[in-house]
């Protein structure tokens, strides 16, 4: 009976523009944490060496924290204006067609 279901019902494919996007917007959080904790681990250390507890440590994490926050920024900034321009072209692409003709 099974196999019978399996041949009357076609299976449904995945997208795989969707599955294999340019977006990575899913590995961004882990990196950011990860950075995080590695800013916050060299602070540390260097902070046991100097006897300075807490000072670097905060200035590391702060460093981190924008450091990512404005990488974040323009990178969203230079993908906005790739879709905006791909955009652009996809609205004009019918009038360029006509003049080829």
């Amino acid at each position: 009976m099974n196999f019978l279901i399996k041949k009357l019902v076609p299976k449904k494919k995945a997208n795989k523009s969707a599955l294999t996007g340019s977006s990575d917007s899913l590995g961004r959080g882990p990196e950011m944490a990860i950075s995080v904790l590695v800013f916050t681990v060299i602070g540390l250390v260097v902070d046991k060496s100097v006897g300075t507890l807490p000072l670097f440590t905060i200035g590391l994490v702060v460093f981190s924290v924008v450091g990512n926050f404005a990488r974040l920024y323009y990178t969203y900034g230079t993908h906005i204006e790739a879709l905006a321009e791909q955009r652009l072209q996809g609205t004009t692409s019918h009038q360029q067609e006509r003049v080829a003709k």
